[in-house]
């Protein structure tokens, strides 16, 4: 080839090149602002406008393992069956997205989430029974009698709509029944969008929730050895590793989700959040859940991958003895309670009176606190929060009792 000719090539080159920059610089705006190739095969079309108009959505979607292997935005959000959808840009997507949606994949975690106590009586919990159909209430009764079947938490209803939309329907809808006969929102969890294994295994996602005086968890998880060599350690975890293959290597220190739900060193993975619980510890006497052996057992094989057997067996006798002294400290509240009914000193209306409020910190806020702290290496929250306030409520209980008396003699 001659210099003449390779000349040419090159100046032809150019002027291609040259030519494609301005046909390039002339397009729109809306056209040369579009996302590159990676955000086209993470999203689909959708990513040429919500790039635009809701440019985090999208940069969180194409970092999450969903983008990955290839899931597009329609392959969540189209409508499925008894959803109710809309037309956008000439597809049907749901108006509103659901549990059922996340089923299309994931249908074992969503069975396993569905008979656990963060479905339907986590809402049943608030409002009772009303919004669930017939078939919701027998699916959640097989697993759960009586937490369905329940009127609607009289001081949830006395506190109001605000309380009700701003505080307990954040937490609690986690269980709402939606009108696909679904239950609940896994997004709750894993959040929309980034939808992260590891987010969910943190243990502020569960805080979220899990927390304040009523449930402790969070703050108790905090205060535990546990949290603590967590916060020491965690830089050094592998948080996003694949559930069914998560080892000690990968996270050597538990969160919630480690001895609640994970596959740790070849355990089983479940969404079923009660599967590994022996005690109603939120109840106001608790008592052995129905599988507790069977429960006690799983749990321990979590501890077992880190603990000598010995000691955490130590742990559950120890841990019990304190559920068994919280029993007698809140019976003897709830007893004074039912022999000034039968007195006729307390109207039968719920929390109208002191003593009601009395009663229901005792059980609700300290004798919870003392059972979760005795169960989760939380030694502040079994005595001075938890304790202590028995004692001091107790106390309080005692001399209204008293002065109740006096005035009806």
């Amino acid at each position: 080839m001659t210099f003449k000719s390779v000349f040419n090539a090159v100046l032809l080159g150019s002027a291609f090149i040259f030519a494609a920059m301005l046909i390039n610089f002339a397009r729109p705006d809306v056209e040369t602002a579009q996302p590159g190739p990676e955000y086209i095969r993470a999203t689909g079309k959708c990513a040429q406008c919500h790039i635009q108009e809701t440019a985090a959505v999208v940069h969180q979607f194409s970092m999450s393992r969903h983008a990955q292997v290839g899931v597009t935005c329609y392959d969540c959000h189209r409508s499925v069956e008894n959803q109710p959808g809309s037309d956008h840009h000439g597809q049907i997507i749901a108006t509103a997205l659901t549990a059922l949606n996340c089923a299309q994949c994931h249908q074992t975690e969503y069975d396993q989430f569905a008979r656990s106590r963060h479905a339907a009586p986590a809402w049943a919990a608030v409002m009772g029974a009303a919004d669930f159909s017939t078939e919701q209430i027998a699916a959640a009764e097989r697993y759960h009698p009586g937490a369905i079947l329940r009127p609607p938490n009289a001081l949830a209803m006395l506190e109001g709509a605000g309380a009700l939309e701003s505080g307990c329907f954040k937490c609690h809808a986690v269980g709402r029944p939606n009108s696909d006969g679904s239950i609940g929102s896994c997004t709750d969890c894993h959040t929309r969008h980034f939808a992260s294994v590891a987010l969910a295994r943190e243990p502020q996602t569960c805080g979220q929730c899990h927390m304040g005086p009523d449930h402790a968890q969070f703050e108790i998880y905090t205060e535990s050895k546990h949290g603590v060599l967590f916060g020491m350690q965690k830089g050094t975890m592998n948080m996003a590793a694949a559930p069914k293959r998560l080892t000690t290597r990968d996270m050597p220190v538990p969160t919630c989700a480690t001895c609640h739900m994970s596959g740790l060193d070849g355990l089983k993975v479940s969404h079923d959040v009660t599967e590994r619980l022996s005690w109603f510890l939120f109840a106001p006497i608790s008592k052995q859940r129905a599988g507790y052996l069977q429960g006690q057992i799983q749990m321990q094989e979590v501890c077992a991958k880190c603990h000598a057997r010995s000691t955490f067996e130590t742990y559950y006798r120890e841990a019990e003895v304190v559920v068994a002294s919280t029993n007698k400290k809140v019976q003897a509240g709830l007893d004074l309670v039912a022999a000034l009914r039968r007195e006729g000193l307390l109207t039968p209306e719920p929390f109208d009176e002191t003593m009601e409020f009395l009663v229901f910190d005792l059980w609700h806020y300290y004798g919870r606190t003392a059972k979760h702290g005795a169960f989760m290496g939380g030694a502040d929250f079994v005595q001075w929060h938890g304790n202590y306030e028995l004692l001091l409520v107790m106390t309080e209980m005692k001399e209204l009792a008293a002065e109740l008396r006096r005035r009806d003699h």
